[in-house]
C-alpha cells in the first residue's frame, strides 16, 4: 500500500493510512479516504499469514473503482427507489439510473474523515454531513471506531446524530475472499440465520413482499457452498446472482451469529455478528475488471460482501418487521458489527 505514499488524495491531502495489531499477529489496514478497510492479514495455524479481504494495489486505485472495496458507506447503504423519500416527498441526488445507491454520487465512500484518535488495536474516525448532503435533510455527525480485539475480531462501531429527521444506515462494504489464491468466492460454504429475504428487480429495487427462503436458493439456514443453487432461478437470475438482503432472526441481538463464511480449504473461518436488522449477501456478480491488488484486475464472483443493514428502500416501507431507520434529532443511531476470523 505504501508504493502510493507520495500520490495526493482529491482535496490535494496525503493519504492517511493506519494500521491495527493483535497480540496474535493479526493486522488491520485502513485509510482515512472513505473510511476503508484495506486489509485483514489473518495468521493460519501453519505459520502463513492469508489475506481476507480484497483490495488495491495502492490508495489512488480505490478512486477508479466503482465496487465500493472496503469503504464506508452512508448515509444510506444500499438501494432507495426514485432516490426519493416519500415521507416528506424529499428528492435525493441519483447516482443508479433513477435510483439512489450506497448514499449518492458523492457519498461517504467518497470523503476524508477526520481521524479523532487512534491506538495499537483501534482508530476513531469523523465525518460532518451537512444539511442537503445528497439531498438528504438535517446536519448529519458520524463516529466510527474500528477496534481490533486478541481473538481476531475485527469490530465496526457507528454513532450517528442529527438536527433533523433523516434516515440512516450505515455499512463498511468489504469484500471476503477466505482462499489462499483468493479464486471463485462461490467455492465458500456460507450460513445465514435468516428466515425470509427480500426479492428485488434488475435494478436492485424491491419489488415483491418478504419471502421464505425454505425451499429456495435462498436457504443457507444450513452451511452450503455458495455455488450450489447459483442462478437456479429468477430472482438470483435477476441481478446475475446473489445480490439480496436477507431480515436476521436475530436482528438487533449482536451477541449471536448472523452469517459464518468457510474458505474452500477449510483452513479460516468468518463469522458475523451484528445489530443491524438485515445482512446484503452480495457474490460479487459485477467485480469484473476492478482494480486488484495482487494483478490487474479482479474477475465476477472473486469475492462476497455481507453488508450489515436495514433492508433496501427501508425509508419507503414502514411495514416491514424492523426497526425504523429514520433517525430523530435528540437520538442517537448506532450499529456495530463484528467480524471474527478462526484459524481451521
Amino acid at each position: 500500500m505504501l508504493n502510493d505514499a507520495q500520490s495526493l488524495a482529491p482535496d490535494g491531502q496525503p493519504w492517511r493510512i493506519t494500521v491495527l495489531r493483535n497480540r496474535n499477529g493479526m493486522v488491520a489496514t485502513f485509510m482515512d479516504w472513505g473510511a476503508t478497510w484495506l486489509s485483514a492479514r489473518v495468521p493460519l495455524q501453519d505459520g502463513t499469514v492469508r489475506e481476507t479481504l480484497l483490495g488495491c494495489a495502492t490508495p489512488s486505485d480505490y478512486l477508479h473503482q466503482t465496487a465500493y472495496l472496503g469503504a464506508t458507506v452512508g448515509r444510506y447503504a444500499n438501494r432507495i427507489a426514485g432516490a426519493r423519500l416519500q415521507r416528506g416527498d424529499i428528492q435525493l441526488t441519483a447516482n443508479q439510473g433513477a435510483h439512489q445507491l450506497h448514499g449518492g454520487p458523492e457519498g461517504f465512500d467518497k470523503r476524508r474523515w477526520q481521524i479523532v484518535s487512534q491506538s495499537e488495536n483501534a482508530v476513531h474516525y469523523r465525518l460532518d454531513s451537512p444539511d442537503g448532503d445528497q439531498g438528504y435533510p438535517g446536519t448529519l455527525i458520524v463516529d466510527l471506531h474500528y477496534q481490533l480485539d486478541d481473538d481476531n475480531g475485527l469490530s465496526v462501531r457507528f454513532a450517528a446524530q442529527t438536527d433533523k429527521a433523516c434516515p440512516v444506515n450505515l455499512t463498511n462494504h468489504a469484500y471476503f475472499n477466505l482462499d489462499a489464491n483468493h479464486g471463485d468466492a462461490r467455492q465458500h460454504r456460507l450460513q445465514l440465520q435468516a428466515d425470509h429475504y427480500l426479492p428485488v428487480d434488475s435494478e436492485g429495487i424491491p419489488n415483491a413482499p418478504l419471502k421464505a427462503v425454505a425451499g429456495t436458493s435462498f436457504d443457507f439456514r444450513q452451511p452450503k457452498v455458495v455455488a450450489q443453487d447459483f442462478l437456479s432461478d429468477e430472482d438470483q437470475q435477476a441481478v446475475q446472482g446473489y445480490d439480496h438482503a436477507f431480515l436476521l432472526n436475530n436482528a438487533g441481538d449482536a451477541s449471536q451469529p448472523a452469517a459464518q463464511l468457510w474458505s474452500a480449504d477449510g483452513k479460516l473461518q468468518l463469522t458475523v455478528f451484528t445489530s443491524a436488522p438485515a445482512l446484503q449477501f452480495y457474490s460479487g456478480n459485477y467485480l469484473a475488471g476492478t482494480r486488484a491488488r495482487e494483478h490487474e484486475s479482479y474477475t465476477a464472483f472473486q469475492g462476497i460482501a455481507l453488508e450489515s443493514e436495514f433492508l433496501p428502500d427501508s425509508p419507503n416501507h414502514p411495514e416491514w418487521p424492523q426497526p425504523d431507520c429514520w433517525l430523530q434529532p435528540g437520538e442517537t443511531y448506532q450499529s456495530v458489527t463484528r467480524y471474527c476470523f478462526t484459524a481451521g
